[in-house]
């Protein structure tokens, strides 16, 4: 089947930076692309100074398409429930403020049902210490951040808060996850 044939769906999320979602979903099998952005907010064309300024009500997500017939979309969340924290409030680790809130954009009600059960799921089992606090709505628009954040731990794997930060991550998903791993990435 060639990548015409494909089917992709879309997912879009946030948990943190960016740059850290990304590195992750890059290296998962099925994944089509990723694309770092912002979503949430009120503001059009919202860009990273703005974003930051914690103005503009967006959060920083990634917007992944993939194909669910080699990874499915509760797989997608699994990913995601393992490498942040659902758990806290408009952070993760030492990045403050709205635009790192834990947030599941859906882009169907099938999305939306998966991701609601999930959650309840994970709360039942008491897989998190504390409440889990992600917001799950509807898409909102996506807007795609500047060129120099898309593909950023892989141009920038030597910088300090992608060692600190984003490399951990990447290594949690990597030993936890393996069966999602991109063969290429082997």
């Amino acid at each position: 089947m060639n990548e015409k044939q494909m089917t992709f769906e879309t997912a879009t999320l946030g948990g943190g930076c960016f740059w850290c979602l990304e590195a992750v979903y890059q290296q998962v099998r099925g994944v089509h692309s990723v694309v770092s952005g912002y979503a949430g907010g009120h503001d059009t064309n919202p860009n990273y100074e703005a974003v930051c300024s914690e103005t503009t009500g967006h959060a920083e997500v990634v917007q992944i398409q993939f194909d669910p017939a080699i990874v499915s979309y509760r797989e997608i969340l699994t990913i995601f429930f393992v490498i942040h924290d659902p758990t806290t409030l408009n952070y993760q680790g030492h990045d403050l403020g709205a635009r790192y809130r834990s947030v599941i954009f859906t882009q169907s009600d099938a999305q939306m049902a998966t991701a609601q059960a999930m959650v309840a799921e994970l709360g039942d089992e008491k897989i998190f210490p504390r409440p889990i606090v992600t917001i799950i709505a509807p898409a909102p628009i996506f807007y795609p951040a500047e060129d120099y954040h898309q593909n950023y731990f892989v141009q920038h794997p030597g910088q300090g808060y992608c060692m600190a930060v984003v490399a951990p991550k990447l290594a949690k998903f990597r030993a936890t996850l393996k069966s999602l791993i991109n063969p290429a990435f082997n």
